[in-house]
């Protein structure tokens, strides 16, 4: 059956106000897109930020909305911790941040952002140390173990306080004579480690130390059990002399050891590089103490344990790999190496 040509001429007039209306809304929805892509002036900064309300972990902050020829759309929101910032956004002139820590003091900063993306100035921060959420000291540290112990050095680790809230460092101290407490280090990073290093010491000098605890409000912890220890005697002189074997994939050294100072050496430990791929097949006139990535670490055994002035001690080792021993050291002291 075929149209009757009436009907047909008003289904096109139909269709051509179709069209046309659909035309007229598409143009009339893009007036915003190219109404911000022309925009180029800044919003006002926001007003003064006020603490609507607050615990000891969140807080609530409001301000004066700021103004803007087309409209604001965002308000960065930015926080300081000493030298940790973070970051929040919302798109009205409030916002409740979660996670904080009780008794920091953070540093606050809003500004605005309209839908071209103009930035306004930052309003005036708002400094704001949280409520305290902890009104119980941490426990005592665990006694601290010495480690690494050289002539002038001492590491010291021991077992984490425990506490209800969050730890904020941990102090070392010197335990002087008549029980005086000096500080030597404050251990600060955050979360705080159980473990530091105390340089500067005296070489072949007794010393006792000490650590406490202290959490996010302020409170102290009572004092570890104190840990006594002796520096080493000043590194001594020594000479190496080193007859090596080499093999493509593998080698035997045989190190003299050669005590070039003027005092006798009770005890030694020696320490050359040898990377984390060899392998250590077998060790005499020392036994290990540890390695790392970087270096093996022997000491004596009980027949060699003292070398006199001029006096010699021999040390061999085959091992994988063609890194010989190098940058050799006794109980801290660089030897010089002569290879034969």
């Amino acid at each position: 059956m075929r149209d009757h040509p009436r009907r047909g001429a008003r289904s096109r007039a139909a269709a051509l106000t179709a069209c046309t209306l659909t035309a007229v809304l598409v143009a009339t929805g893009a007036t915003p897109a190219y109404a911000a892509a022309d925009d180029t002036e800044p919003p006002t900064a926001p007003g003064p930020i006020t603490v609507a309300a607050i615990d000891t972990t969140w807080v609530e902050l409001t301000w004066a909305a700021s103004t803007d020829n087309v409209g604001v759309v965002r308000y960065p929101v930015s926080a300081q911790f000493e030298d940790n910032g973070l970051t929040w956004s919302t798109d009205t002139n409030s916002i409740r941040i979660t996670g904080l820590r009780p008794s920091r003091t953070y540093t606050f900063f809003v500004s605005a952002l309209d839908a071209a993306g103009n930035g306004s100035p930052s309003n005036p921060s708002l400094r704001l140390t949280m409520p305290p959420g902890d009104d119980q000291p941490p426990g005592a540290p665990g006694q601290p173990v010495a480690f690494d112990v050289t002539a002038t050095a001492v590491r010291l680790r021991w077992a984490h306080s425990l506490e209800n809230a969050a730890l904020e460092r941990y102090e070392v101290f010197r335990v002087d004579a008549g029980g005086a407490l000096t500080l030597v280090r404050d251990v600060s990073q955050y979360p705080p480690v159980n473990s530091a290093t105390i340089n500067g010491l005296a070489p072949n000098t007794t010393y006792t130390f000490v650590v406490r605890a202290r959490d996010e409000v302020g409170l102290l912890s009572a004092l570890s059990a104190p840990v006594t220890v002796t520096t080493l005697p000043p590194p001594p002189s020594c000479a190496v002399r080193s007859i090596v074997g080499q093999w493509p994939d593998a080698f035997v050294a045989r190190l003299a050891v050669t005590n070039t100072g003027p005092t006798a050496i009770d005890g030694w430990t020696m320490r050359w590089r040898f990377y984390a791929g060899q392998q250590l097949r077998s060790l005499w006139g020392a036994e290990v103490v540890d390695r790392d990535s970087s270096y093996l670490r022997v000491r004596n055994v009980r027949h060699n344990k003292l070398i006199p002035p001029g006096g010699t001690v021999l040390v061999g080792l085959v091992a994988t790999g063609t890194q010989l021993p190098e940058e050799i050291t006794l109980n801290g002291g660089l030897c010089t190496v002569a290879d034969e």
